[in-house]
C-alpha cells in the first residue's frame, strides 16, 4: 500500500481488490490496483487468456435532449448524426486551437448517447461540455455505475457462458454495444477496450459489480489484472494515454489520430480547431507521434529527449519494457522530417544515448473482432 493511499478515494471494488492481494496505488484520485501477482505475469495472462480490469475511475456519462447530434458535432470532430443504435465511436474533445482536451468513446442508445471519458480529467470534461452544449441538452454523470474491462483472446468464451440478452453475444463485433444480463444482473456491454486484444467493457450498477467480478473470475480463463499490465498492454498496442501522449498542446493529426476526424466533418468543418486540423490533414503536421524500438535492455521513459546527432528532435511520452516483444519500446513526438519508419535516432537515458529506430505501431498486432471478419 502506498503512503498516499489514504488520500485516494476508494472504488466500489476496493475491498475485493485488497482481498485478492492487490498492491494499491493512487491514480486519477482513486486507490487502484497496480498489480496482483506481477506485471509481466498479468500482461502475459491477458495476451494468452483473459484479464479483468477495474476501470471504474472512468467517467460514465449520458447525454440527451432536443438537437443532441447537432450539439455534439459542435464540440466533437465525429460524425454523430450517422451513428446507429448499438454503434460506438472514438472521438476527441478539442480546444478552439485544436488541442486535445480528452479522448473518449461514445455509443448510441435508443434515446441517449452514452459516453466514457478519462478518469483523471472527467470533472473538467463535464464542466467543458456543460459550458459548450445548449441548455436543452441534459448531461448526467452516472456516479452510481462501475465499469469493468474483460480483455484477451478468451474473453468471449468466458463472458458468453454467463451472458443472456436480446442478441447472442457473438452478434457484438468491435465497436458495438448493447444491453445484456450477466448472471441475471443488468449490464451494458460494448466490444471494445484498450489492450489491442479482443475484449469487452461492462457497465453495471456499483452495487452489483462485486457479484459480476466474482462470476467472471470464477471462469478458468479469467484473472484480475492491475494498472501496470494495462499500461504495458496499451503501449504494445500503440494506443496513446491521455495526460502522457495526448494533451491540450497536441492536435489530432500530430497525435496520428486523424482517423477520428470523419470524412463528412473533414468536408464541412465546424468543429473546434478545424482550421488548424484540416490544414495539418492536407499539408502534414510539423511533428508526429511515432513508435520506437530501443536497443539494449534499458527502457526509455516519459520525458527522455530524442536526438538526431547533436540536435534534439523530440521527446518520449510513454515507454517501458514490452513483455510480448521481449525488448524496450517507446512512443513519442518527433519533427516530421525524422518520423519515417526505419529512421535511426538516439534517446538520452540517464546520461547515455540509446540507439532507437522509428517503428510502425502497433508493436503487437491488434486482434479486434471486426464485423465481416472470418
Amino acid at each position: 500500500m502506498s503512503d498516499d493511499d489514504h488520500i485516494a478515494e476508494p472504488l466500489p471494488l476496493d475491498a475485493w481488490h485488497r482481498a485478492r492481494g492487490a498492491r494499491m496505488v493512487p491514480f486519477a484520485g482513486y486507490a487502484m490496483p497496480i498489480q496482483y501477482e506481477g506485471i509481466i505475469a498479468e500482461h502475459t495472462w491477458t495476451r494468452e487468456h483473459a484479464g479483468l480490469f477495474d476501470v471504474s475511475h472512468m467517467g460514465q456519462l449520458t447525454l440527451s435532449g432536443e438537437g443532441l447530434d447537432e450539439a455534439l458535432e459542435t464540440i466533437l470532430p465525429a460524425d454523430v448524426k450517422s451513428l446507429g443504435v448499438g454503434r460506438m465511436r472514438y472521438s476527441l474533445l478539442l480546444t478552439e486551437t485544436g488541442g486535445i482536451i480528452d479522448d473518449l468513446m461514445f455509443s448510441r442508445w435508443p434515446t441517449k448517447i452514452y459516453m466514457v471519458v478519462n478518469g483523471a480529467v472527467k470533472a473538467g470534461d463535464i464542466a467543458h461540455m456543460r459550458e459548450k452544449l445548449p441548455a436543452a441538452i441534459t448531461l448526467t454523470h452516472m456516479t452510481e455505475r462501475a465499469l469493468l474491462a474483460l480483455q484477451g483472446p478468451e474473453a468471449f468464451a468466458a463472458l458468453a457462458r454467463l451472458t443472456t440478452g436480446q442478441w447472442d453475444l457473438s452478434a457484438l463485433t468491435f465497436m458495438m454495444g448493447g444491453p445484456y444480463q450477466i448472471g441475471g444482473i443488468d449490464a451494458f456491454i460494448t466490444r471494445s477496450g484498450y489492450t489491442g486484444e479482443d475484449g469487452f467493457e461492462i457497465s453495471v450498477d456499483a452495487t452489483d459489480v462485486e457479484k459480476v467480478a466474482d462470476l467472471l473470475c470464477q471462469q478458468p480463463e479469467v484473472k484480475p489484472i492491475g494498472l501496470g499490465a494495462r499500461d504495458s498492454l496499451r503501449l504494445e498496442a500503440g494506443l496513446p494515454l491521455y495526460g502522457h501522449d495526448l494533451d491540450t498542446d497536441i492536435d489530432p493529426v500530430s497525435a496520428d489520430l486523424g482517423f477520428a476526424i470523419s470524412k463528412r466533418r473533414r468536408a464541412e468543418g465546424g468543429f473546434p480547431g478545424a482550421d488548424l486540423i484540416l490544414k495539418h490533414l492536407s499539408d502534414g503536421a510539423p511533428t508526429k507521434r511515432v513508435g520506437f524500438a530501443v536497443e539494449g535492455r534499458l527502457p526509455a521513459r516519459e520525458g527522455a529527449e530524442i536526438f538526431a546527432g547533436d540536435t534534439k528532435v523530440g521527446t518520449i511520452t510513454s515507454g517501458g519494457f514490452a513483455p510480448t516483444v521481449g525488448a524496450p519500446i517507446a512512443m513519442g513526438y518527433v519533427a516530421a522530417a525524422h518520423a519515417a519508419p526505419g529512421t535511426s535516432l538516439e534517446i538520452e537515458v540517464r546520461g547515455k544515448r540509446l540507439a532507437a529506430t522509428v517503428t510502425p505501431m502497433p508493436f503487437v498486432p491488434h486482434r479486434y473482432v471486426r464485423k465481416g471478419a472470418a
